[in-house]
């Protein structure tokens, strides 16, 4: 009986903040807190508010929630233990197994023999200079902007 008249109060309270906001030119706030203020009286009336009071001050449906935390608490322990590991049993199995043979035994040789490429191409010769031929061209873009 209480719930619902504090219900009631909270609802008349906001639907007279809302009038003084409309009256402020601020309709479209003023229609969001008239939305906001029919809930608790909405609740009231299709009888939830008699439901979550039977519940809360029920020993039977606070140990249900009781028994419904530990599950969750459960859940997500092995599933951060599962995530730790790298997934289930059977992902690992398969993911060991896979990385056997993504390499073959005798692999340690080039199948394809030296490539014609690396043939064609002439060795790198050492660049000559010194380190102060590198900053050269650099110095010229930096005088070049004025820098």
């Amino acid at each position: 009986m209480i719930a619902e008249t504090v219900c009631s109060a909270v609802s008349a309270a906001g639907l007279g903040i809302a009038a003084v906001t409309a009256y402020r030119k601020r309709f479209l706030a003023a229609a969001r807190i008239a939305a906001y203020s029919l809930v608790p009286i909405g609740l009231v009336m299709t009888g939830v508010v008699e439901w979550a009071a039977d519940t809360a001050f029920s020993v039977t449906a606070w140990a249900g929630f009781g028994v419904l935390g530990a599950a969750w608490l459960l859940f997500s322990a092995t599933r951060a233990v599962e995530r730790r590991r790298g997934g289930t049993r059977k992902e690992r199995k398969a993911a060991r197994s896979a990385q056997r043979e993504a390499v073959a035994p005798a692999a340690s040789a080039p199948s394809l023999g030296p490539s014609a490429r690396a043939a064609s191409r002439p060795a790198a010769t050492p660049r000559s200079g010194t380190a102060a031929d590198d900053f050269s061209d650099i110095e010229a873009i930096l005088k070049k902007h004025g820098i």
